[in-house]
């Protein structure tokens, strides 16, 4: 029977891009019939991977979007029985806004998928970014607050190389803040007070640098 799994998220990145070499899960829309499902299992089994090894909850959250589907690339047919699509360029940037997450890599991820197109002679514009967003979510309604102002401001100032290595510190630091958080707060930490939890955290650094 004939399948499509669309790649997206870290394991878009990685396929398509130099500057990134790994991902701690494989994010994909599978369309299939059950017997693709049993595939995908014989294969977690076959190489020890987790259940789930092929995550396809993306579905089920906001950054999902049915258009996908319709701005996929084609990365590779398998036996002329499996066609494994990607994600890519701005589409790739609009799903990255969409989560907008300052402790995970969305934010370093939007930066160097920018600089390597601009590598390529290919630089994106506002405009294109926002004909993403458009094309897949129909408006910036629902994004998280700043991230239409960072698109704005990250393609005026440019200097992605730099920009890049501003945010990996900014992540890491994010990520290590939330650990030492739950350590003292176990359990308190849920993906929707996460973005609160770091802006008082953020406030109180600032209020003690000041000091």
């Amino acid at each position: 029977m004939p399948a499509e799994v669309i790649l997206i998220g870290g394991a878009a990145i990685v396929e398509n891009y130099g500057f990134r070499n790994m991902t701690t899960d494989v994010d994909a829309i599978i369309n299939s019939s059950s017997i693709m499902k049993e595939a995908i299992n014989r294969v977690g089994d076959k190489y020890d991977l987790p259940n789930g090894w092929l995550n396809s909850d993306l579905v089920k959250t906001g950054s999902y979007s049915e258009k996908l589907v319709q701005y996929s690339e084609l990365y590779r047919n398998f036996s002329h029985v499996l066609d494994v699509r990607t994600i890519n360029g701005e589409y790739l940037v609009a799903m990255k806004l969409h989560s907008f997450r300052q402790y995970k890599n969305d934010v370093s991820d939007i930066i160097g998928i920018m600089a390597e197109h601009e590598k390529r002679g290919d630089a994106f514009t506002f405009s294109r970014i926002e004909k993403a967003v458009i094309d897949l979510y129909g408006s910036w309604k629902g994004f998280p607050d700043g991230a239409r102002e960072f698109m704005l401001k990250t393609v005026s100032n440019g200097n992605y190389s730099k920009t890049y290595e501003l945010a990996q510190e900014n992540e890491k630091a994010a990520r290590e803040q939330l650990i030492d958080f739950n350590d003292n707060y176990p359990g308190s930490v849920t993906d929707k007070n996460v973005n609160d939890i770091l802006g008082i955290l953020e406030k109180r650094k600032e209020d003690s640098n000041h000091k």
